[in-house]
């Protein structure tokens, strides 16, 4: 597992890291100002379609059902039953596509729009299309996964982030030249929904060879009648709300927020940017892998293999994201300003992100585990529980975000998912015990206190070396920024791990000794 979720983990590191690349020039360029706010909620819809299926309920449903298909039927009827799946997908996307744009054109016609609102339709009618590419980018991943193949698809995204870091080097400078300054972002900020597009292009073409490498080629399978894509479609259906539940917290808050003010959505969406990386290398790396694994597991009926390899997920899990949630929360402030605060990023927008980073990253670790709990309701064959107790999820979400909001802002929106996500978790622990009887979670509830104290030591331990630096040396130029981050964050993580070598957590344990296996010199 450490093995194949660690070369997945480094694909998905370099990933997300150009993504932050991606994300600090976007800050450069439009900061949290109202246009950033219209990019960031019309990007958001479209790219939703990439977390629910790339990450989520397309993976969930199709790889327990395309593994099964090869034991039972053989290859050949395999790749058969993924070009039904990929050609429905084609004809249902192309369609949605289709009425989306009519629907948006109408609208942009018939009705006047506020400055913000209008502009936030028009990036989405350009960028929508990139729903069918990120569709088909997802039905690729998928069958790379299920065939052992977990570091060509998590470069995939790689692909999508040097395209749109692009867009704003290279495209956006050429655009609105003729403009007056203070009207020029908002022609320019369209270099950037043409490059999601051509970097949605780039992502599913990247996966193509090592597919073909695998014997897969293209072949138009009607999906009409045909089992496989009615066992998929029922089976995705429920798991998009149950697998994407924070996804789609992030839709709706930022539909809110936007609403009430588009500075609020962007401030919001850097912090969820920053919170992605930790989450993504650890969270959706061992989920991605964890599916198909699971999904053998219970195909064979061996249920305490089954609960052994999901806890053992769980454990790797939980001591990875509690130190960056620690971090994250600690060093708020000496993060957004290293990351972002260049250009169109001011102080005060540091200090809006920085509040909804705060409020955002305690529920890192209820995230992460809401994706595993997830794909292992979805490895049994279940998505309707997982979607029963999303959906009360995204209506307390809601609820809670409502509420606070107004008095908090971003602040409010990152206790809103806090809040659910942790619910979520707890909700799906009590759903999954039920279902399987005892999951002897013995082992796991052990390490919470070594691990608490671990935490609150590292915590302490970063606070006081941020306090230190700032009274001592302050963040004037880059050098001191870089140190204000990862002088306590590095002190932190040592204090942190020698605790919980000592004392003797199994994920610490492990992953420690597979760091050193892989790592060493030769002798």
């Amino acid at each position: 597992m450490l093995k194949a979720s660690g070369a997945m983990a480094a694909a998905t590191l370099l990933s997300r890291l150009l993504g932050m690349v991606r994300e600090m020039v976007y800050a450069g360029f439009m900061g949290d100002s109202p246009v950033a706010g219209a990019f960031k909620l019309a990007f958001t819809i479209p790219n939703l379609f990439r977390r629910l299926l790339g990450e989520g309920a397309l993976t969930a449903a199709f790889i327990p059902i395309f593994t099964a298909k090869e034991k039972t039927h053989g290859e050949a009827e395999m790749w058969r039953a993924a070009n039904a799946v990929i050609s429905g997908l084609v004809i249902v996307a192309a369609g949605l596509i289709g009425l989306t744009m009519i629907g948006l054109s109408l609208a942009l016609s018939a009705h006047q729009f506020s400055e913000n609102t209008d502009l936030m339709l028009r990036l989405l009618r350009v960028m929508f299309p990139y729903m069918l590419l990120v569709c088909v980018a997802a039905a690729f991943m998928g069958m790379l996964n299920a065939r052992g193949h977990f570091f060509i698809p998590a470069m995939g995204a790689t692909m999508l982030n040097v395209v749109m870091i692009a867009s704003v080097l290279w495209l956006a400078p050429r655009m609105g030249l003729a403009l007056p300054e203070d009207q020029r972002l908002s022609r320019q900020v369209f270099a950037l929904a043409f490059g999601v597009l051509v970097a949605g292009v780039a992502q599913a073409a990247f996966q193509l060879p090592t597919l073909r490498s695998e014997g897969f080629r293209y072949r138009w399978v009607s999906p009409w009648k045909n089992e496989t894509t009615r066992l998929v479609t029922t089976r995705m259906i429920p798991g998009i709300i149950g697998v994407a539940a924070f996804q789609l917290n992030v839709l709706l808050v930022q539909g809110l927020a936007f609403a009430i003010n588009p500075q609020i959505n962007a401030s919001f969406d850097y912090a969820v940017r920053l919170m992605e990386l930790p989450q993504g290398m650890f969270g959706i790396s061992l989920a991605t892998f964890l599916l198909p694994v699971l999904s053998v597991l219970a195909l064979e009926k061996n249920y305490p293999e089954f609960c052994s390899t999901l806890r053992e997920g769980i454990s790797t899990l939980l001591f990875a994201n509690l130190i960056a949630a620690i971090l994250l929360v600690v060093l708020a402030e000496p993060i957004v300003r290293l990351i972002f605060e260049r250009g169109a990023f001011t102080a005060a927008s540091t200090e809006r992100t920085a509040l909804a980073l705060l409020c955002l990253a305690p529920g890192l670790v209820a995230f992460s585990t809401v994706n595993i709990l997830s794909r292992a309701f979805f490895a049994l064959g279940d998505t309707l529980t997982p979607m029963k107790i999303s959906l009360a999820c995204l209506i307390l979400n809601l609820l809670i975000a409502i509420a606070l909001i107004l008095p908090l802002k971003q602040g409010g929106l990152g206790i809103a998912n806090t809040l659910t996500s942790v619910c979520n978790a707890g909700l799906l622990f009590f759903a999954l015990r039920k279902k399987i009887g005892r999951l002897d979670l013995a082992p796991l509830r052990a390490t919470f206190l070594p691990l608490g104290i671990a935490g609150v030591m590292a915590g302490l331990m970063a606070w006081q070396g941020a306090q230190f630096w700032e009274n001592a040396l302050g963040h004037a130029t880059l050098a001191r920024k870089l140190g204000a981050v990862f002088v306590p964050a590095t002190a932190a993580g040592l204090v942190y791990t020698a605790l919980a070598l000592i004392f003797k957590v199994p994920a610490a344990q492990e992953l420690t000794a597979f760091a050193f296996r892989k790592f060493r010199r030769p002798t």
